[in-house]
């Protein structure tokens, strides 16, 4: 075998090829890369020629990938992947400016709590941005976010803070208004969280009284509870510093468990792997 041919191979006609591969198109590997269509093809025939390889086949107006080449890609994506990451973490500068994207509730409950852990981490100003979302949101991951679901974002990097499970909580004081709990007002929250209509069929309580407050934030619906306005079936995860001060009273044993939570959600043009890592501790961690 002629080793010769794989050795010095340029780094310019491998990424034409991953680039290529990635989106179908000569065309739109042109476009992503700067250059133009014959550059790219160019220099994609120059690595077959250096492989002795085909690694596309070429029609009219499509291309796909032989199977030698569909062999080779994930070795050059890791092996790109792989660069671009010891490139970043010994020679990048690292992003002085981080801005985190989340609902307000998030940001009051989870993320300040956990606040002066994440500044000594993380060497960068931090900027939270309160984000607002409706059922047309359309998510761009320029900066990190907080979004709640199941985790199905096409994005690079991603972490659930915490597995979902709710209760019903109510103030102290308003608890020794009643014998039973099921006989006070209860807090209402409009979102993707279950309510008190899935809590009465899982655990058999009546579906009354109804809710006669409602509110459209979590940290909200929680602040009516704290001011003895009513029960509220809540994100333990979030009412942990609630429950902890005596603030609000974990009022039933049974909890709720959720398919979906917070996902913290980036790019790598929003973060560094390495500050993703720190983001990862700090908010994964107990709040301090």
């Amino acid at each position: 075998m002629d080793r010769a041919r794989f050795d010095n191979l340029p780094l310019e006609w491998v990424r034409a090829f991953e680039v290529a591969a990635r989106l179908g198109s000569f065309t739109a590997a042109a476009q992503e890369t700067g250059l133009t269509q014959s550059a790219i093809s160019q220099r994609i025939g120059k690595l077959e020629k250096r492989l002795n390889t085909q690694l596309f086949l070429r029609q009219a107006r499509q291309i796909s990938l032989t199977v030698e080449g569909e062999t080779w890609l994930p070795h050059v994506r890791s092996a790109l992947e792989s660069l671009r990451e010891s490139s970043e973490g010994l020679f990048g500068i690292s992003r002085k400016r981080l801005t985190i994207s989340a609902s307000g509730s998030i940001i009051e409950l989870w993320l300040l709590p956990r606040l002066k852990r994440l500044r000594a981490d993380i060497d960068a100003q931090v900027s939270f941005r309160t984000m607002v979302l409706s059922a047309e949101t359309v998510p761009e991951f320029s900066t990190i976010q907080i979004r709640y679901g199941t985790g199905d974002w096409p994005v690079t990097y991603k972490l659930p803070l915490y597995s979902e499970a709710l209760a019903p909580v109510a103030s102290p004081d308003l608890l020794k208004s009643a014998q039973q709990w099921t006989e006070l007002p209860r807090i209402a929250l409009v979102g993707p969280r279950p309510g008190w209509n899935e809590w009465s069929t899982r655990f058999g309580i009546p579906t009354t009284p109804l809710p006669d407050l409602r509110f459209d934030t979590f940290s909200s619906a929680l602040s009516a509870a704290r001011a003895g306005f009513g029960v509220v079936l809540a994100s333990l995860p979030l009412c942990q510093q609630d429950m902890a001060s005596g603030r609000l009273v974990r009022v039933s044993e049974q909890s709720l468990p959720h398919h979906e939570t917070y996902w913290l959600l980036a790019s790598k043009d929003a973060v560094s792997r390495h500050q993703w890592n720190l983001l990862e501790q700090g908010l994964k961690a107990s709040g301090e």
